[in-house]
């Protein structure tokens, strides 16, 4: 598994993240470095020397890029040679960060300028005076945003979620828009750049059918914030309900960490995502399906800054450690990639663990 790091002039975004591989299609994590005219990637952080460079003169980047239907967040770097770079981001804010930062690069390189990171607008078919994001965290408000319910469809059950008429409907009462097209235009945009997610067969439908998706504006087609807690259940057995119980919490916190494995010891990229009320952090390969490789049941759970893990420097494992130590005194080796990133998740987890049921 490999990993990835983004490093800038000025300031530093880091993080992990997939790339599809050119020659096997696969999709793995890797250590990228962003520099003033290429991106460069790494089989692990220690190597010295890269495994590829993407250069950025006279690339172009598309996002979101939709040509892996069943992948959300995904962004692509076509080089001047017509070579395409696909990436997939664990987040929406992610996935932002990466595409701001890489198209300031691009558009530098064009002016025969230096690389600065500073704030740019993305590229979006909406008037300037547009802001997604903000629009995005408006809708997110518990108190005055879109509410987010549990609908019955089809004998099936999906939580955390709304229909499209709802946020048509939200987006003119706040005054986003003036009428209903005007709303279906913003709603359409925040579902192609991936901050709504169809839930539904009928949204899917919607989304797939065209070249470019497009929100339906009705009551029986439904939709989820992309880092919401969404899941969907069919009528099932009371055991299965108490499963799923795991996943009712709100997303706190999500990325991409090493975990140490329990048995092997060996390291491994996962995505992270947690969970408050109950208090879950539940681990994934990230180049695979949702489907959980497991979870830490955090309620009265110890986590804490280390300084040594067994068996780690065999792995060439070393710094922005930290362990959990649930209350069944099970313990989980995890490695952040940088002393702020430990600090956040060690924060957050704390958090969760005393208020989480």
């Amino acid at each position: 598994m490999l990993y990835l790091i983004l490093v800038w002039m000025q300031s530093s975004l880091i993080s992990y993240i997939l790339r599809k591989g050119t020659v096997l299609n696969s999709w793995n994590a890797v250590w990228v470095v962003l520099s003033e005219d290429g991106v460069e990637f790494y089989k692990k952080k220690t190597d010295r020397s890269p495994k590829g460079m993407i250069p950025l003169k006279g690339a172009t980047l598309v996002s979101p890029c939709q040509d892996y239907g069943k992948r959300t967040l995904v962004f692509k770097i076509t080089t001047d040679k017509k070579q395409d770079h696909f990436f997939q981001a664990s987040h929406v804010e992610e996935r932002e960060n990466w595409v701001k930062d890489i198209k300031r690069a691009i558009t530098c390189l064009a002016g025969g300028r230096k690389f600065a990171r500073k704030s740019t607008r993305r590229s979006i078919r909406l008037p300037e005076t547009v802001n997604l994001n903000e629009l995005y965290a408006l809708m997110r408000d518990p108190d005055d945003g879109v509410k987010e319910l549990k609908l019955e469809q089809e004998k099936r059950v999906f939580n955390h979620c709304f229909t499209g008429a709802t946020v048509v409907d939200w987006l003119i009462s706040k005054e986003k828009a003036r009428n209903r097209p005007e709303a279906l235009m913003l709603a359409t945009g925040l579902l192609n750049e991936g901050f709504l997610q169809p839930a539904g067969d009928l949204s899917k439908e919607g989304a797939d059918s065209r070249e470019q998706s497009v929100l339906l504006d009705q009551p029986d087609a439904l939709y989820y914030f992309a880092d919401s807690g969404f899941f969907c259940e069919g009528y099932s057995s009371d055991e299965d309900e108490l499963v799923k119980e795991e996943f009712r919490g709100n997303i706190i916190k999500q990325g991409c960490l090493l975990k140490q494995g329990h048995r092997r010891k060996n390291w491994k990229v996962r995505k992270f995502i947690l969970r408050d009320d109950p208090a879950y952090l539940h681990y994934y390969d990230p180049t695979k399906g949702d489907d959980p490789l497991g979870s830490i049941h955090l309620r009265s759970c110890v986590v804490t800054a280390v300084e040594y893990v067994p068996d780690a420097k065999k792995y060439d494992i070393d710094g922005n450690l930290f362990e959990i130590i649930t209350s069944e005194e099970t313990h989980y080796y995890l490695q952040a990639a940088t002393a702020d990133e430990r600090k956040e998740w060690i924060k957050a987890i704390q958090a969760v663990s005393k208020s989480g049921k």
